[in-house]
């Protein structure tokens, strides 16, 4: 907030004026934030049209890996959940089930085996990009061997190796 208050020229308390208290405004950024996500996946989404599910589905992916890796405040302030009021604010919920029903549809034509547990593949989608984001925030690339050339491409083979995974057919 200091480094958005110095850009105004403002002070770093300005900010703080205008809401009720932090968590009010961490909120508003957070819906803002939310709102570039979603314009993102939706670019993302448009940029594929008529392709077969599965493409979709690594669209939707790798438009929220681009988004994490080119936004990290924003990243940051949506997932801290502690910090703003999430389930409060009509906008970030909102966002949230348009994203979720996103997913649904795409994973339910990409994967319709996987039907009885949509739920279950919906989270762990959302938890494997939503940890190679974390791990890109957080700088953990290196310490796992990857080198900051090759970020890109281990996120990416990430996503591919669990759509391939996805898509085998069921083990009898």
């Amino acid at each position: 907030m200091r480094e958005a208050a110095r850009r105004a020229g403002v002070s770093s308390g300005a900010p703080f004026r205008h809401f009720a208290g932090r968590t009010a405004l961490m909120t508003a950024v957070a819906e803002e934030a939310m709102s570039r996500l979603r314009a993102e996946i939706s670019l993302a989404l448009d940029a594929v049209p008529g392709a077969a599910p599965a493409a979709v589905l690594r669209a939707m992916g790798l438009a929220y890996l681009r988004w994490a890796r080119t936004n990290p405040t924003h990243f940051e302030i949506i997932s801290a959940r502690r910090q703003i009021d999430f389930t409060g604010s009509a906008a970030l919920t909102g966002d949230l089930d348009l994203l979720q029903d996103m997913m649904d549809e795409i994973l339910a034509a990409a994967a319709p085996q996987i039907a009885a547990d949509a739920r279950l593949v919906r989270l762990t989608t959302r938890a494997l990009v939503y940890g190679l984001a974390r791990m890109y925030v957080d700088g953990q690339f290196p310490t796992w061997r990857v080198a900051d050339g090759e970020v890109e491409a281990v996120m990416t083979g990430a996503l591919d190796l669990f759509i391939a995974l996805l898509l085998r057919p069921a083990m009898p």
